[in-house]
């Protein structure tokens, strides 16, 4: 079984948060090598900006950052280059109000022919009818 994850379902594996239990027990399967986690190829980035920016909130203490990430990425889902689906994602944000990050990890998961695992409400109501998109508690 294979599964685009998000940067949200990446920080719950290491912030104490709801279903971050759900997020946890997926990483350890992928480690385990029970499934493939898949990720565009910012996901690194956008997890590196979450927890610095959870260091300013003072959410986590300043310098955890890099050990956390290093925790979420090691090993690090594969990485998908999203050139190539920008333009699409563009277009399917305009449509939907989605963010063209939201939209690059649902088109990943469609071209992978995978499901999209996912904590963030916006991105399932923003696609009410889309069968690729899990949410993580339902995983």
């Amino acid at each position: 079984m294979k599964y685009v994850v998000d940067a949200n379902v990446g920080l719950k594996m290491v912030l104490p948060e709801a279903d971050s239990a759900k997020a946890i027990e997926l990483q350890e399967r992928f480690r385990r090598g029970e499934c493939r986690l898949l990720a565009p190829d910012f996901f690194p980035v956008e997890i590196g900006h979450a927890l610095t920016r959870a260091e300013r909130k003072r959410i986590i203490p300043i310098g955890q950052s890099a050990a956390l990430f290093d925790s979420i990425v090691d090993p690090c889902p594969e990485l998908h280059p999203s050139m190539p689906l920008v333009s699409r994602a563009i277009e399917m944000s305009s449509q939907s109000r989605a963010s063209v990050f939201d939209c690059l990890y649902l088109l990943l998961a469609e071209a992978e022919d995978c499901a999209f695992v996912t904590s963030d409400r916006k991105i399932v109501s923003a696609f009410p009818d889309e069968s690729r998109i899990v949410e993580l508690t339902r995983l």
